[in-house]
């Protein structure tokens, strides 16, 4: 059975997603459960999600995996959440809407998610690239 589609592919907030998480060393871009997922060999962001006690949708956000040491500071932001499924494993969500959107925070963020789920080679790769 497949999942319907929950994005707008015209949103321009993922777009920029799109172009800060496809410039990783190796990332790719699926649908699965109906969202993009930006992955390496295994995931490192998902757009959009929701709280599994609430139900509460966060359409317009990313979810994260962050250093386990940044997990808890991260969780107490506010435009932060615990996503349904991928939460209990150490990821956090990160709304978008919730407040103007700080690319250069974003980035930081997709990049501690990659960093944390990407092979070796390719956070080799990342770091040899000129700044």
């Amino acid at each position: 059975m497949s999942h319907p589609i929950m994005f707008d592919e015209n949103d321009p907030l993922l777009a920029r997603v799109r172009e800060l998480a496809l410039a990783f060393p190796g990332a790719g871009e699926k649908i699965s459960h109906g969202r993009p997922f930006f992955h390496t060999k295994t995931a490192f962001a998902v757009y959009g999600g929701t709280v599994k006690e609430t139900g509460r949708s966060y359409p317009r956000s990313l979810i994260l995996k962050p250093d386990a040491s940044e997990r808890e500071a991260l969780l107490q932001d506010a435009r932060t959440y615990h996503p349904a499924y991928m939460g209990p494993s150490g990821w956090i969500g990160f709304d978008l809407e919730s407040a103007t959107v700080d690319w250069g925070e974003v980035a930081e963020l997709l990049d501690m998610s990659f960093r944390v789920t990407a092979p070796a080679r390719l956070v080799h790769e990342l770091d040899a690239r000129p700044k």
